[in-house]
């Protein structure tokens, strides 16, 4: 059985993820790379942003909710990150300084955190966001810095994989990603894994074709995966070293 859409992501970005940074995008001449840019910026990090805002600074869920959008609208919007420094640290660390500053700056003023703010609103699940949280706050900036990468990395394996479905959805590889959903994301709850030679009888072919099928799979994910990375890092040097911490490896 195919496992449920992730919660990050419903759909593929629908535009060509490879070539650009997120700032190159997000700073091109063009409106629409740059509405593409912040349609990046959007899908990888609304849900850390959400989460920071009501873990430390524990926003009702309402206001988290408006000040998420206006948050990424507003960084589109104003010259916020012409300001961003790479030698001073990665993008998602200048991104939620930005945000501490935003919310802190507003309470020192007395300032109600506006609700709306005239953003254009983007369909984001922040009901299952909610549920993710558990309750409760997290103290400590090294927890709260962990938690906000762990949403990031979250949300950029699932764009990725929405992005490899996408890929692969092109009547010549359905078996090669049904046995990537089958074996390699897993089984439902409880269930174990198949082996090889019960995908082979499951999907009427050779132990060898599902082993060629499903090498041809994860070389196309961890393609998706690393385009992806580039497209939402801020520049390449930043894609490079953040590929290495995830995969282990150098980026081709």
């Amino acid at each position: 059985m195919q496992p449920d859409a992730p919660p990050y992501v419903t759909s593929p970005v629908g535009f060509p993820l490879t070539g650009q940074t997120l700032l190159q995008r997000l700073a091109a001449a063009d409106a629409g790379e740059r509405a593409r840019g912040h349609e990046v910026l959007a899908r990888l990090y609304w849900r850390p942003v959400y989460t920071h805002l009501r873990l430390k600074w524990r926003l009702a869920p309402p206001d988290a909710e408006d000040l998420t959008q206006e948050f990424l609208a507003g960084l589109c919007a104003d010259d916020t990150l012409r300001t961003f420094d790479p030698a001073r640290g990665r993008f998602r660390t200048f991104l939620r300084g930005c945000l501490d500053h935003q919310v802190a700056n507003a309470r020192r003023a007395g300032q109600r955190l506006k609700r709306g703010g005239g953003a254009t609103h983007l369909s984001l699940d922040f009901a299952g966001a909610e549920r993710d949280l558990a309750g409760g706050a997290v103290d400590g900036e090294a927890v709260l810095e962990a938690r906000f990468r762990a949403e990031w990395v979250a949300a950029l394996f699932a764009t990725a994989l929405e992005e490899f479905r996408h890929r692969a959805a092109d009547g010549r590889h359905a078996v090669h990603l049904a046995l990537f959903e089958r074996y390699d994301l897993g089984p439902a709850s409880g269930a174990e894994r198949p082996t090889y030679a019960e995908l082979a009888r499951e999907f009427a072919l050779p132990a060898t074709q599902v082993t060629n099928f499903l090498a041809w799979a994860r070389r196309e994910f961890r393609r998706a995966l690393l385009d992806t990375l580039r497209a939402g890092c801020a520049s390449e040097e930043e894609f490079r070293a953040e590929a290495r911490e995830l995969l282990g490896t150098d980026a081709p």
